[in-house]
């Protein structure tokens, strides 16, 4: 079994123990810092991926290993605070423009596609991303980057497995209409 593919068990309670801990840290940081990374960029990846860590630490007696793996769990404590930090983010910006002191920067929304753009993804591509709804993208990015099963995307987001196949099933169409568009002049242009 790979490291990326490994369960990790996790006795009710083991979380005390710091060797256990590091354990589960080691594990997984690596895939939350990635997907954390992809979604909001490296600058703030390895706050958040570490904040994962420790939210996930703080409310420990809440996962239930009977009821479902840490991987999801983990991934879903990484989508709520990437989902917080863009708030954040985004008030913030809504603040500096009534005020007008400052120019406000591109929007998160423009950032994502910037990041995923200079990652090498298709600028095309990366804005049908970004026109997707949180909740398309959020499914859709933890398939494609997290790597999650939809069961796994289901824990993750806490919805039901049917919600995670209907919102995979309308983000590939909305972005298989937006990316299908090919503009004639350029190709002709080129060709």
């Amino acid at each position: 079994m790979t490291p990326s593919t490994r369960a990790v068990r996790v006795p009710k309670g083991s979380w005390h123990e710091p060797d256990r801990f590091a354990e589960i840290y080691d594990e997984y940081f690596p895939q939350i810092y990635r997907y954390v990374a992809a979604r909001l960029g490296r600058d703030d990846a390895a706050d958040i991926a570490a904040e994962t860590f420790l939210a996930a630490y703080r409310s420990q007696d809440r996962f239930d290993p009977e009821r479902g793996a840490l991987r999801p769990w983990l991934y879903g404590i990484a989508t709520n605070l990437v989902g917080q930090h863009r708030r954040t983010e985004n008030r913030r910006m809504a603040a500096i423009a009534r005020l007008g002191t400052v120019a406000a920067a591109a929007g998160h929304e423009e950032r994502v596609v910037e990041r995923l753009t200079a990652e090498g993804m298709r600028p095309r591509l990366a804005a049908a991303v970004a026109a997707l709804t949180e909740g398309d993208r959020d499914v859709l990015l933890l398939v494609a980057i997290g790597g999650l099963g939809y069961e796994e995307v289901a824990a993750a987001l806490e919805i039901p497995g049917g919600t995670v196949g209907s919102r995979m099933s309308r983000a590939r169409k909305k972005l298989r209409e937006s990316l299908g568009r090919i503009d004639h002049t350029e190709e002709e242009s080129h060709g």
